[in-house]
């Protein structure tokens, strides 16, 4: 893709937007194919795994999240770079990146590693469950430090608009989790029996795999000295100070929006072991479906920095609902499927007909979630592509109030059912939507400078 090219007069093109977007897609299912997977196999080996690869899965997650956050951070600044022209700055960007997420992981590992046991404690309430993610986090944390290398990386190539890469990620990701999966959970091609422990070191291979390949592919095929790659000239603590500035805000919104996550789980978890299972089943249909929703939200926010650094502010609001329109249409044939066949869909995470059953109406409101996501997170991405990433957070602490006491009201006033407590998520896209078209309606966002 050339460095130009695909901008045109009135925006980018639904063409241009689509080929940002479904690399993406690939690179979102990756992760999603991890847990997935995971959930597939555990399904078929107790709910108890099941339930504690979900509290574990998410707990770990909240933590990896702050890599995220400073990923989104950097992407928006490479992205206003790329829009510049300024190419030689983006290297060195990358390179204090990566040296900012070298010193987080070793500092994650540390409280993945030795304070795991006593905060799942507080969070699990079942003795089961708690053993059981215990297990799964003896092994999970030594994946952190590659998961924060590898969102670096992502980020590096969604600010370029450069996202074929991560397809070829997800495909090796894949491919080494369901291998390692299906051998260390069961005990077949040769490997030990591992259970819940095996699905966690599966899925720290998976993660060293993409860390390798993005580190190949880099150093092969990126022009590294038209972006100054891999130069390493000196530390300027200046310029990692204004990576902060805007990585900062973003990092304390996805560790708030992660955790709202976990809170979620954890007040699911109070309604017993079937509800939790219920809620680890279909949330992985929920995560299959709103794939669409998290790359053309990374998209949408890739290409909003890159038209204010081209000076096309005024194009930001087409190129938004262009996005929308293409998120729907990928998102309504997912959703209809579970309308249609959703016993079929349940059936691939567990072979439980009782909890294929109790589930199916829980999953016909996770497909509704899929839309107001769709709306809510393209909007707040934008957002944040403006570079505004403090009052982005802030918006987002608005909506995940009203998100929290709706899973409170939900789950310990009502009792559930969990169906209920799920619309939760159509509460949060539809507040988190509503704020950030107001803030583009109203703010003076265009003159932001980063």
């Amino acid at each position: 893709m050339s460095d130009k090219s695909t901008h045109i007069s009135g925006g980018f093109t639904y063409g241009t937007i689509w080929k940002v977007a479904y690399p993406i897609m690939f690179g979102n299912l990756a992760q999603t194919i991890i847990t997935l997977t995971d959930t597939a196999f555990l399904g078929r080996l107790s709910e108890v795994a099941l339930g504690a690869s979900a509290m574990a899965g998410i707990y770990y997650y909240v933590f990896s999240t702050l890599a995220w956050g400073f990923a989104i951070g950097m992407q928006v600044i490479v992205a206003r770079r790329f829009g510049q022209g300024q190419y030689h700055k983006i290297g060195p960007l990358f390179e204090h990146g990566l040296l900012f997420v070298g010193v987080l992981g070793v500092a994650l590992f540390s409280v993945l590693m030795f304070l795991s046991p006593a905060i799942l404690d507080f969070l699990i309430d079942s003795p089961n469950v708690y053993g059981a993610a215990c297990t799964y986090m003896t092994y999970r944390p030594w994946g952190i430090i590659f998961v924060c290398v590898n969102f670096l990386y992502r980020s590096l190539y969604i600010g370029l608009s450069n996202t074929r890469v991560i397809s070829y990620t997800t495909a090796l990701m894949a491919v080494v989790n369901i291998v390692g999966d299906y051998g260390l959970i069961f005990g077949h091609l040769g490997m030990p029996q591992m259970g819940i422990a095996g699905a966690a070191i599966a899925s720290v291979a998976a993660e060293v795999s993409a860390t390798v390949f993005f580190t190949v592919f880099t150093l092969c095929r990126l022009p590294l000295d038209k972006y100054r790659i891999f130069k390493f000239a000196r530390i300027r603590l200046s310029l990692l100070g204004d990576i902060l500035k805007v990585a900062f805000p973003t990092m304390v919104q996805k560790l708030l929006s992660f955790g709202s996550w976990l809170v979620f789980f954890a007040m699911v978890e109070r309604l017993g072991e079937r509800a939790l299972a219920i809620t680890m089943t279909v949330r992985s249909v929920y995560m299959f479906i709103t794939i669409p929703v998290f790359a053309f939200g990374a998209a949408c926010n890739s290409l909003t920095s890159r038209l204010i650094g081209e000076g096309h502010q005024q194009e930001v609001g087409r190129m938004v609902a262009r996005t929308i329109k293409l998120c729907f249409m990928v998102v309504i044939p997912l959703s209809v499927l579970c309308y249609i066949i959703p016993q079929h869909l349940l059936g691939i995470y567990t072979d439980n007909a009782e909890l294929i059953s109790e589930a199916v109406d829980t999953l016909h409101v996770v497909a509704l979630c899929a839309f107001a996501m769709g709306f809510g997170q393209i909007c707040f991405d934008t957002v944040s592509g403006t570079g505004n990433t403090a009052h982005a957070l802030v918006l987002e602490f608005g909506a995940l109030v009203c998100y929290v006491a709706f899973i409170f009201f939900s789950s310990h006033i009502m009792g559930g059912p969990v169906s209920l407590v799920w619309v939760s998520e159509i509460v949060y896209g539809s507040m988190v939507g509503l704020v950030s078209v107001a803030y583009l309606r109203i703010a003076q966002w265009q003159k932001k400078r980063i």
